[in-house]
């Protein structure tokens, strides 16, 4: 059994003013807060003995992960599968415009959250297929060890409810906080 430690990035100017982010390469790096949470996270983490760090290859994952890596001597490994949903049409937009907008596709998301999907974006079932075969290749090669995962909400929510064996229906009340580290043990 591998123990993973999973790390929302630290926060974006867009997750401060509610704009959807998902994989937009318009998405913003980590603001100052976010630098400042990520720098804070070293002092949340366990004295363990992390044996590597994975991360998610958008910006915003990948500098929390670099800041948390950089004490504890670890060079973080990149990997795409662990990005955030694909957003389509909705990346880059605030909340009320998604809402005034797509109506019918926000309660779409309500009645059916694990297959549905914004226009030309992903759900959660296919973001889950890419992210459990990676968490399963990552604990394939860590076995009885504990490793990082720095990644996105709803990317992290899959692992945190696969490995807590809460149905994935429930992905979207499972996000995890912005630079909080989550504990889940994968098998």
């Amino acid at each position: 059994m591998t123990e993973f430690w999973l790390i929302r990035h630290g926060q974006t100017d867009w997750n401060s003013t509610g704009r959807w982010q998902g994989q937009s390469p318009d998405a913003p790096a980590l603001n100052d807060a976010g630098f400042a949470q990520a720098l804070a996270l070293r002092d949340q983490l366990p004295d363990a003995d992390f044996s590597a760090i994975y991360s998610s290859d958008l910006l915003r994952a990948k500098q929390t992960a670099e800041l948390v890596a950089a004490p504890l001597n670890l060079t973080v490994v990149l990997d795409s599968r662990l990005r955030e949903m694909n957003l389509g049409a909705w990346e880059g937009m605030l909340s009320d415009d998604i809402q005034a907008q797509y109506p019918r596709e926000l309660e779409a998301r309500k009645q059916n959250p694990f297959e549905a999907r914004a226009p030309q974006g992903e759900s959660p079932r296919e973001v889950a297929q890419r992210v459990i075969a990676a968490a399963d290749e990552i604990a394939a090669r860590h076995p009885n060890q504990s490793v990082l995962i720095v990644s996105h909400g709803v990317s992290l929510a899959i692992i945190l409810c696969r490995a807590r064996e809460i149905p994935l229906d429930k992905v979207y009340e499972n996000i995890p906080e912005n630079a909080k580290p989550y504990r889940a043990k994968w098998k």
